[in-house]
């Protein structure tokens, strides 16, 4: 779908040097600094931060279409990036005084994330003492602060679900982030020792999915802030594999057009199996974009309308995602197992691809064996599994 989409416009003129950066930043393991500052040039980490603070508050179709682009130069920039923005929209439903911590003095302060409830809390005059080695934490060695997740005892004797925000000086990095995909997302374990975090950086999980934080209803005109914090958060997933099989596509058709047989020199382009293979990832691609752009546009129609969704639209959001990605790795596989030996070959872009395309269907929100049992539980009218959500 064309769309108009300004900051989408603004992001093309940087990503060549993006691309042209892709192996250094496997090497380094994490976003190269320069990355980080061509994006914050061009304004994608104000995407959904609010507009008293400079931010755009894009729409959610526009966003991803940001991220899809983005992830076609270079995935692991697009996976760290895409969560350092998309943790802006989780961070206006929390209070007004922790977002004034944040962003009235810096606007271009971001946040990493470790949001699985790993953490462990004492409670404490204010507030509570934060401990936890927190992983997964992609894009940290570009944050000012986190949110972590972890499980808090409540008055009725069970505990609930909650997320602190803790200032980067609050903890160490550990740099242990040695993978096969993503490699250059920066994706590290967070070391926190007996942190204070106080009561107005704490918000529960509950709360932010229901529209009673202490944040909801701070921005009135807003389109964007009347939203669950989760379908945001995870915006980026699907959008990033469908960045790569629409690269994958165009680079398939690149190394092909001009690739012979090394034992008859027979043009491959023109043979049967290379046009089959062209044909069905096409289609499939395309699928997958329609898909998510629909599902994209209902996210955004619903912010737009201060409408929440039901747990009947929020199974299909979500699993919609993960059958897109589903979709697009195929496709990559379909591609990548035609597209000759020499592209295994570690200095090629396709084999870089292939990789990043896996990692992008292996996070929890996108494993496609859960995320069909959550919409098929959803369809025959069973009870979610809590040990799936």
């Amino acid at each position: 779908m064309k769309r108009s989409n300004p900051l989408l416009e603004e992001l093309k003129s940087v990503l060549p040097d993006i691309a042209a950066n892709a192996s250094k930043t496997e090497e380094l393991r994490k976003v190269p600094a320069e990355n980080i500052a061509l994006l914050k040039k061009v304004g994608m980490h104000k995407a959904f931060l609010p507009k008293v603070y400079g931010g755009y508050e894009v729409s959610l179709p526009e966003f991803g279409d940001c991220v899809a682009a983005l992830a076609g130069a270079c995935a692991s920039t697009a996976w760290a990036f895409s969560l350092l923005c998309t943790h802006n929209h989780q961070l206006a439903l929390f209070s007004k005084q922790l977002q004034d911590e944040l962003w009235a003095n810096d606007p271009d302060a971001l946040a990493c994330s470790s949001i699985a409830p790993f953490g462990k809390s004492a409670e404490t005059d204010g507030g509570v003492i934060f401990n936890g080695d927190m992983k997964w934490s992609s894009g940290c060695d570009h944050a000012d602060w986190s949110i972590v997740g972890f499980l808090r005892d409540n008055k009725e004797g069970g505990k609930d679900y909650c997320f602190a925000v803790i200032p980067a000086t609050d903890y160490t990095i550990d740099d242990d982030w040695h993978a096969m995909a993503m490699k250059g997302s920066g994706t590290k374990t967070l070391q926190i020792r007996d942190a204070f975090v106080p009561e107005h950086r704490i918000q529960k999980a509950k709360d932010m999915m229901e529209g009673k934080s202490a944040g909801f209803g701070l921005y009135p005109d807003s389109k964007l802030f009347y939203a669950p914090y989760r379908p945001y958060f995870a915006s980026g997933f699907a959008a990033i594999s469908l960045g790569i099989a629409e690269r994958m596509l165009e680079l398939y058709k690149e190394v092909t057009s001009n690739r012979v047989r090394a034992y008859t020199g027979a043009k491959v382009n023109a043979a049967i199996p290379a046009i089959l293979r062209t044909g069905e990832s096409t289609h499939q691609i395309l699928a997958a974009r329609a898909f998510l752009e629909k599902t994209w546009q209902q996210h955004a129609e619903y912010a737009e309308a201060h409408r929440y969704p039901d747990q009947h639209t929020l199974a299909h959001w979500r699993t919609n995602q993960a059958y897109a990605a589903k979709m697009c790795i195929e496709a990559v596989d379909r591609l990548f197992n035609a597209i000759g030996a020499n592209n295994w070959l570690l200095d090629k872009e396709a084999q870089r691809l292939f990789r990043d395309s896996h990692m992008t269907g292996a996070h929890a929100y996108t494993d496609y064996d859960v995320c069909a049992q959550i919409i098929g539980r959803e369809v025959m009218g069973l009870e979610p599994d809590p040990s799936l959500l």
